[in-house]
């Protein structure tokens, strides 16, 4: 049975060693300038040393082109692509048709995975944009999963689902943050805020928090609790889901590298031992529960919500 990449964010650098190790087929990297909500920052020679580890270890690399480029930026993509395809990066995941247009120019061999975060809910725009030139789409996380199913079903690209981690609720290209403090009267500088673990928008009638944070591509606003559904796997293994993604935004190294080793054990067992799969499926999640922070709850995301028309 065809089993599905598992793909991570990682930290920095070294994290991608311990990754590797930990059983990730692939890796997502890049730097705020370019990318979106990224679990580390990485610069040009960052980029240069990870591809160098990662296809050491037969990991593959993708870097982040996911941000919406304004005029100010689009002069500076030819370069950074063209950097990018020297370097041996093995995918540029893009939202932002400005970047389908300048890897045209620049780099034509270049894989290109669609991301736009919340736009891809149906076969029929998977694939318009896989005649455009993305190998793969990256699934809305508001979704359900027979919506999934029934996409890989008509597919004409690779689809790509977040199976842990937190989801973005909101961004504004504006320092929401920033005008704030300033509205009090403080001052605060961004390199602070970025990626800022400690950040909350709180919610007294669902008792909710919301992580916050502020950088480069303005105010985001996260959801209250992690989506984690390595007991839920069968039916997208069977669907033959081509990726299946961590994303360690605002967490810990050392917690990115375990649920790793965890997703790595469900999906071996699932494709290769569905009856040992179903005996440990849920003492994996229980473990996860375990090192998981407690102002982040698991839950099942929008995998089991009904649709509505």
């Amino acid at each position: 049975m065809k089993k599905p990449e598992l793909l991570v964010t990682p930290i920095d650098v070294a994290h991608i060693r311990d990754l590797a190790e930990a059983g990730a087929d692939a890796v997502m990297i890049g730097e705020q300038r370019y990318g979106l909500r990224l679990a580390g920052e990485f610069k040009r020679e960052d980029i240069v040393e990870a591809v160098k580890i990662a296809h050491q270890h037969n990991v593959k690399v993708y870097v982040a082109m996911n941000a919406i480029f304004h005029n100010d930026k689009v002069d500076e993509l030819g370069d950074y692509v063209k950097f990018l395809a020297d370097t041996g990066v093995d995918a540029i995941v893009f939202g932002d048709p400005a970047v389908l247009m300048t890897v045209r120019e620049v780099a034509p061999h270049m894989k290109l995975h669609w991301n736009t975060e919340t736009t891809a809910t149906n076969w029929y725009t998977c694939n318009y944009w896989g005649r455009k030139g993305a190998k793969r789409a990256v699934l809305a996380r508001e979704i359900n999963m027979d919506a999934i199913i029934e996409i890989k079903e008509h597919a004409e690209v690779e689809i790509e689902v977040q199976v842990h981690g937190m989801t973005c609720m909101f961004q504004s290209k504006r320092s929401l943050i920033g005008n704030y403090f300033e509205y009090q009267g403080k001052v605060m500088e961004i390199e602070k805020r970025k990626y800022e673990k400690g950040m909350f928008l709180y919610d007294k009638e669902r008792d909710n928090k919301y992580p916050i944070f502020e950088d480069e591509n303005g105010t985001h606003i996260m959801s209250p609790n992690d989506i984690c559904i390595i007991d839920e796997l069968e039916e997208m293994i069977d669907a033959e889901i081509d990726s299946f993604k961590i994303d360690g935004i605002l967490q810990e190294r050392e917690y990115i590298t375990e649920v790793t080793k965890k997703y790595r054990l469900a999906i071996d067992l699932c494709a290769e031992n569905r009856e040992e799969y179903r005996k440990v499926k849920d003492q994996l999640l229980a473990e996860i529960e375990e090192i998981q922070p407690k102002h982040r709850p698991l839950d099942t995301g929008f995998f089991f919500k009904e649709t509505v028309y």
